[in-house]
């Protein structure tokens, strides 16, 4: 059994159904992805996003309801040195051009950080810089949020967490999406899972 923990909570990937593994098919691209902004294709098993400047964005179609992990390896493909981002519990404002969504930036905020935002205010957000980037090594990423509680785990390491006292309604704002950010990355065997979890008791056993 494979436990993923974060605070008070214990996630069961065994559990946890893969609601969609057909994102990065070639032969499904366009009936899974609307292009928002920058370059995207897939080619070889590998979704590649670029944008010299500014930002590159990529939504799926379909809707993934509830509490929901994106899984997935990503890199960074060199020279480019940063910004492999993810959104969920997303949609987009055709009218506004903005969006609902958590937002999770590796090697992004121009400083390197790891962290998360939340949108369309960017008034809730949460940062890391101690995490030892290394451009275009291949990460296993696991990412999403149970009822706001944020998570993102590389390489089966927790990197940063974050809870959200007023959670995004993961019903009404269902999308995922991919970003880049004067970037170019690449990312193969994505799923997206609907998360299985369990409280977790936790306590400190006496040391003296």
């Amino acid at each position: 059994m494979q436990m993923l923990n974060i605070l008070n909570k214990e996630i069961d990937l065994n559990k946890s159904a893969v609601l969609d593994d057909q994102l990065t098919l070639e032969e499904h691209f366009d009936r899974k992805w609307s292009i928002q902004s920058g370059e995207w294709r897939v080619e070889g098993g590998w979704l590649t996003g670029k944008k010299q400047t500014g930002s590159g964005l990529l939504l799926s179609r379909d809707d993934y309801p509830g509490d929901i992990m994106i899984e997935c390896e990503a890199r960074t493909v060199l020279p480019s040195t940063h910004d492999i981002d993810f959104m969920w519990n997303a949609t987009w404002d055709t009218e506004k051009e903005g969006r609902t969504a958590y937002i999770v930036g590796i090697q992004g905020w121009m400083e390197g950080k790891a962290g998360f935002e939340k949108l369309p205010d960017y008034r809730l957000v949460a940062t890391t810089p101690l995490f030892n980037f290394q451009p275009g090594h291949l990460y296993h990423v696991m990412v999403g949020s149970i009822q706001g509680h944020c998570f993102l785990f590389l390489d089966g390491k927790l990197i940063i967490e974050m809870t959200d006292p007023n959670p995004i309604d993961s019903q009404q704002h269902a999308k995922i999406g991919l970003e880049v950010y004067g970037s170019h990355v690449q990312i193969r065997n994505l799923k997206v899972r609907q998360i299985a979890w369990l409280p977790r008791q936790m306590s400190y056993t006496p040391e003296f």
